[in-house]
């Protein structure tokens, strides 16, 4: 996927963008710890880094027990993340005239999903303790900006942004059939006993697209 480009406020700093890109990349929470030590910095220094991310509302912050001892923080993308730059055009017209490509027939579509699915497993971050939040977190990391939503019998995704738009316009049904099963194979990868019980694609100028899950081990007690 392409990353933001560092351009403005927190991420203009090249360690902080990269720290930016590292978590994107990662789909998932990471501790400071392993990021120091990821970085080749000290645990204070990098601290400094990830705290101007998290004023800049790049980042998130929880803090996770671990033991007898202190809690521990651990850092993910902001589903509100929205950074700033350009991306190389190239890859955009790339991914438009790959979907044109594409017939929305009943056959290919199938054919794309399960294709998502595959991919979406290897998107998948490492699974936790709650498969919601980590469902959330991967979505933030690839640009949808998440809003999670609990009830009894599961939990809902509310898509603020469409990073497809420009593609989904040439083809959305070939892109969302794509999107749905990249949802399918991260959510498969997180929770197996989870199930995706509705996928409601909007238009991608305005967003908005939900995604419903029951049955999962993240669901409201």
């Amino acid at each position: 996927m392409d990353l933001p480009l560092p351009v403005e406020g927190a991420l203009a700093q090249p360690t902080r963008a990269q720290i930016f890109a590292f978590l994107v990349e990662r789909r998932g929470a990471v501790g400071t710890e392993e990021l120091a030590e990821h970085f080749g910095l000290h645990p204070n220094g990098i601290r400094r880094h990830l705290e101007r991310l998290l004023e800049g509302g790049f980042i998130t912050r929880s803090r996770v027990q671990q033991g007898k001892g202190r809690p521990r923080d651990s850092w993910a993308v902001s589903p509100e993340a929205h950074p700033g730059g350009e991306r190389p055009r190239a890859y955009s017209d790339l991914a438009g005239w790959l979907a044109r490509a594409i017939p929305a027939k009943p056959g290919r579509l199938r054919e794309v999903e399960n294709m998502g699915r595959e991919i979406g497993c290897e998107l998948a971050p490492p699974s936790g303790e709650d498969p919601a939040e980590d469902l959330r977190d991967a979505l933030a990391a690839l640009g949808f900006e998440p809003t999670l939503e609990r009830d009894q019998g599961g939990f809902s995704c509310r898509l603020g942004n469409c990073p497809y738009r420009d593609s989904v316009r040439e083809n959305q049904e070939v892109v969302c059939g794509l999107h749905r099963g990249i949802t399918v194979g991260i959510l498969a990868a997180l929770d197996p006993t989870a199930k995706l019980t509705h996928f409601e694609p909007h238009d991608p100028d305005r967003a908005g697209c939900l995604i419903e899950v029951s049955g999962s081990k993240g669901e409201s007690s």
